[in-house]
Order: C-alpha cells, then sequence, then structure tokens
C-alpha cells in the first residue's frame, strides 16, 4: 500500500508538478475538466427521469429517458410487425453464437467453420424477409439498429472482397486489368457517397432487364459495397506495397504460380499489415448507414429523427440523438478493439 501511494506521489511531482508552469497547466485543465464533467454527469444521470409512460412524467430539468423506453422497440426493430419479431432474435441469437465460436482459440476447423459463415447471408435474408412457409415482411417495415447492422453487413460483404480483387487488379501487370481497376476505384471514391445512393436507387432499376425489380434496400445496399470496396482497394493496396519483393521472388523460385503464390503467400501477409485501414473503413461503412434515410430508408439515425416527429415527444432531439450516437460509438468502439486485439495476436505469432 505504501509503494503504491509512494508510485502515485511520484507520479504526480514528475509528470504533473514538476515545475510552476506544469502546476499551472495541471490546474487549469482540472478545473475545465470539472466544469465540463458536472453537468455532462448531471443531465443524463442525476436529474434524468427514467420512469413513466408519457412525457408528462419528465418534469426535471435533466435527459427525459422515459422516451426511449417508450419508443425502445421501434429504436431497435423499426416498423417490423410484433408477431414476427421472434425472427429478428433468432437472427440475432445466430450472429452472437457465430461470433462466440469465432473468438474460440480451440475451436476445430476454425479456418472452415469461418468460411462457412457465408452461407448465413442467404439464410439470414429468408428469415428476416420471408419465404418457405414464412410470411412477407417487406423491407420497408425494417428499421433501427436490426437495419443498420444488416446494411453493415450486406454491404460488407460485396466491399471486402471487391476491394480484394480491385487491389489486386491495380497491380496486375496486364494493361486493360490495371486500366480497368484503377477508372473504377477512382471513379467510386469521388463520388459523395451520399449521392452514388440516390443514384442507385434511380439507375439501377433502369440498368437491370425489365421486369426484375431492385428492392429499395438491396439498391443501397449495392451503392454503399460499391463505394466502400473502393476504399478497401485502396487500403489492401498499402498492405500489398508493403510486401518484400523477396517474397514473391521465393513464391517463384519453389515453382508456385501467380495464383498460389497470391493466395498462400502474398494476401495472408498483405490482408494482415491492412487490416487497422480495413478496420476502419468499416467502421466508415457503419457510420454511413445513416445516409440512406435520403432514399426513405430507417436505419437506427433515421427511426430517432421519425420518432421524433410524434407530437408527444416533440423536444426530445437531445434524447434520441445521444442515445443512437451511444450505440453507434459501442458498435464502433468494440470493433477497433477487436482489430487490435487481432493485430496483437498476429504480432505474437510472427516472434
Amino acid at each position: 500500500m505504501k509503494d503504491t501511494s509512494a508510485r502515485a506521489i511520484r507520479f504526480l511531482r514528475t509528470r504533473l508538478f514538476a515545475t510552476p508552469l506544469d502546476a499551472i497547466i495541471t490546474l487549469a485543465c482540472s478545473y475545465l475538466i470539472l466544469r465540463m464533467a458536472v453537468p455532462l454527469i448531471r443531465w443524463p444521470l442525476v436529474d434524468a427521469t427514467f420512469s413513466g409512460t408519457t412525457r408528462a412524467d419528465c418534469m426535471s430539468t435533466g435527459a427525459c429517458w422515459v422516451f426511449i423506453r417508450a419508443r425502445f422497440n421501434q429504436f431497435m426493430l423499426g416498423f417490423y410487425p410484433a408477431p414476427e419479431q421472434w425472427r429478428v432474435g433468432l437472427v440475432a441469437a445466430l450472429f452472437m453464437i457465430c461470433i462466440g465460436l469465432l473468438a474460440w482459440k480451440k475451436l476445430p476447423h476454425r479456418r472452415w467453420f469461418a468460411l462457412s459463415t457465408i452461407l448465413l447471408l442467404p439464410i439470414v435474408v429468408v428469415m428476416l424477409y420471408g419465404g418457405m412457409s414464412l410470411p412477407i415482411v417487406e423491407t420497408r417495415d425494417w428499421g433501427g439498429l436490426m437495419l443498420t447492422i444488416f446494411i453493415s453487413v450486406y454491404a460488407g460483404a460485396i466491399a471486402v472482397p471487391l476491394g480484394i480483387i480491385l487491389a489486386l487488379g491495380r497491380q496486375s501487370r496486364l494493361p486493360i486489368i490495371r486500366t480497368i481497376s484503377v477508372v473504377f476505384i477512382e471513379f467510386w471514391r469521388g463520388v459523395p457517397i451520399i449521392a452514388v445512393i440516390f443514384l442507385a436507387s434511380l439507375l439501377l432499376p433502369l440498368i437491370v432487364p425489365s421486369g426484375i425489380g431492385v428492392d429499395r434496400l438491396a439498391r443501397a445496399i449495392i451503392g454503399l459495397g460499391l463505394v466502400i470496396a473502393a476504399y478497401m482497394a485502396e487500403a489492401v493496396r498499402g498492405g500489398l506495397q508493403a510486401i518484400p519483393a523477396g517474397q514473391y521472388e521465393a513464391s517463384i523460385a519453389l515453382g508456385l504460380g501467380y495464383w498460389r503464390t497470391t493466395a498462400f503467400v502474398i494476401l495472408p501477409q498483405a490482408l494482415r499489415i491492412a487490416l487497422p485501414a480495413m478496420t476502419n473503413e468499416f467502421i466508415a461503412l457503419i457510420k454511413n448507414t445513416s445516409l440512406v434515410l435520403i432514399v426513405s430508408i430507417f436505419d437506427l439515425l433515421g427511426i430517432a429523427q421519425a420518432a421524433l416527429a410524434d407530437p408527444s415527444w416533440v423536444g426530445m432531439n437531445l434524447e434520441a440523438y445521444v442515445f443512437a450516437g451511444t450505440i453507434y460509438w459501442m458498435i464502433c468502439f468494440s470493433l477497433s478493439r477487436a482489430s487490435l486485439a487481432l493485430e496483437r495476436k498476429q504480432k505474437a505469432k510472427a516472434h
């Protein structure tokens, strides 16, 4: 105990109060933090209202979390029909089980299991949308956090493999493939995402053959996936350029062809190097899902804005945006921590 106190006092003296100027800066910063922290704690916690059913129950000067309680189901699931919400719960449980199994280090055939999770993508669509004896739930009824995660996962499923292919294409020695890849990447990187989503909702029905309808949600996912794929391609290209030339030469000396060299030697190393940048792009994708509101798709942020239009809850803007922002932060922070843990694991294996 005495050693801990001595270390704490030594830290304060050497780091915060080493000189008179350091002491003044420390005290000034402490004062500013205290002035900001007190109202930031009082509004959401101390003075907040947590119980009640209507706005009349919120009489204090703090946050009215009654609004969130009353609209919580809508924040999570949008306008998904109540009798069919068990399907969303089943999908969420399946999703969590897969994450738990992938996090289990001793899982047998872990790589094959990770690849097999791709098969869940069409199964989830059938579960949520309907078909095969399940009632149809139109995508216009989807919304909230469920829709935000759905868009992120499926746009990411488009962006990651397409980004890898584009990165390899940009590094290709064949002029035609390299030119197509460069034009694709530079075009989608140069167009605002909100314009891409809007144009995708208008142009895709004109491109596909007549008689084939493209769902509004599918258009937004495809548009987002194409844009993020361009950014993913640049992240992967950075990883490819970091691979020493000796790796290519050694593969050629062993008699490996281009595809086996790329698949088993170059790409695994490049993806490990590009992992932080790819995680950053995926986090950007999650936040950019809020832009689908322009085509009347109500994700988490869209549902928050729709809930504020209710005359019974006018003026609850701060509560709605704080709640939605906290959920976005929790998801993005969890992804960054998971990426950091994976980086440390890869470094430990390398050493």
